[in-house]
């Protein structure tokens, strides 16, 4: 049979189980194994150690992203804390300079306590990037495209630029999921989800995921994962794995309406930016097409300013206002006190984090429904200057 499409990996990457032929994976409902031997222990002994339906998903997202071995943490942050832990004391990390909030703070408030440096670089630029680079740099963390503005960075380039340099490479790939990219076979060493959002896709639980690309980095951060213990429950891996199968039904109907409602947008006279890596104008839209087979579900746009944004997310009816994104339910955030509110303002604004700009992350309402309710929602807020014909 010939190499099977991601579609039909999402839905049958995990199998039937063998013993029942049950189409589900079982749920193991257990802290602890007996074992038979006293002189020899079975696969499993103490679920923060393993546990089967948790090794499913680990099988699975390590399946999908093609590396060697996965891992599934209680968030998508304990996932990204634990691969900054392969890190050691006077090492140095290069950091997208526009990274998700959460991850801002771990790099600035926790490694420097381990005596970690850091820099926070523009990945958009490989000069600058390489420039960067000091004798001890380890790693090189990348978002693309990036949260919440969307920037690209070259996978392909940076994973180059730091195995030339003896670095590693991570990339988190929230926004993009393995159907739209796979950062391992650009290079990366490691990939990571915040699997809470579009790889779960039901707002139902918090769950973080990793994949190495080789066997001896999977076995470094496989004693970082069972000595912090930051495992996901066997309830959430069956969970998980059960909004994995639905992953390309969700992402593709999202993304298309996402398209529409992007372009929509852009010629919305209350509105004075759109991001989105699906425009041909949008910065980085040759490397995001050559190393990504879609633009993804989410964008952001800029209003005048918060007065503005204010108006507009207590006029909207449909989209949820709330922290995350990657659901069934077209979610509607504010990033100044959502996604990056520990972020410091000035910080925020050298990276387009402005008051006035919100992020969608588009669901699976039906388009016409969301673009009448954004419609009436910019026509408050122009109202607020004077009033304006509707677009639609």
């Amino acid at each position: 049979m010939t190499t099977q499409k991601l579609e039909t990996q999402f839905i049958h990457a995990t199998g039937v189980d063998r013993e029942t032929g049950a189409v589900n994976v079982p749920l193991y409902l257990s802290s602890t194994y007996h074992q038979e031997s006293f002189d020899e222990f079975g696969p499993f002994d103490y679920s923060r150690s393993g546990n089967p339906t948790r090794l499913k998903l680990e099988e699975t997202i390590a399946k999908l992203e093609n590396g060697t071995r996965g891992f599934a943490f209680s968030s998508g942050m304990a996932a990204i804390s634990s691969a900054f832990m392969l890190l050691s004391a006077g090492d140095h990390v290069l950091v997208s300079k526009d990274v998700y909030g959460g991850t801002y703070r771990f790099v600035t408030e926790v490694l420097n306590k381990f005596q970690i440096d850091y820099t926070f670089v523009n990945m958009t630029d490989l000069s600058e990037m390489a420039e960067a680079i000091r004798p001890n740099t380890k790693v090189i963390y990348l978002e693309t495209p990036s949260n919440p503005v969307m920037n690209i960075t070259d996978i392909e380039i940076a994973a180059k630029l730091a195995k030339a340099n003896d670095c590693l490479t991570f990339v988190d790939n929230t926004f993009m999921t393995p159907l739209y990219q796979n950062p391992l076979n650009l290079g990366a060493d490691l990939v990571l989800h915040s699997a809470t959002k579009f790889l779960s896709g039901h707002s139902d639980i918090i769950a973080g995921l990793a994949v190495t690309k080789d066997a001896e980095l999977g076995t470094r951060l496989g004693f970082i994962q069972n000595t912090f213990g930051s495992v996901l429950g066997a309830q959430d891996a069956y969970t998980l794995i059960q909004g994995i199968k639905t992953l390309g039904a969700r992402l593709k109907q999202s993304s298309a309406s996402a398209r529409i409602i992007a372009d929509y947008l852009h010629s919305h006279p209350a509105i004075e930016e759109v991001y989105y890596p699906g425009f041909r104008f949008h910065p980085g839209y040759p490397i995001h097409e050559r190393q990504a087979t879609g633009a993804g579900a989410v964008l952001s746009f800029r209003l005048a300013d918060k007065e503005a944004a204010r108006t507009f997310v207590e006029s909207l009816q449909i989209p949820l206002f709330a922290v995350s994104l990657g659901a069934v339910e077209s979610i509607l955030s504010y990033p100044a006190t959502m996604s990056h509110a520990s972020m410091p303002k000035e910080e925020r604004d050298k990276r387009g984090i402005t008051d006035g700009l919100l992020r969608l992350s588009v669901g699976l309402e039906h388009t016409d429904d969301l673009l009448e309710d954004l419609e009436q929602a910019l026509q408050k807020v122009r109202q607020q200057t004077g009033n304006a014909p509707s677009l639609l």
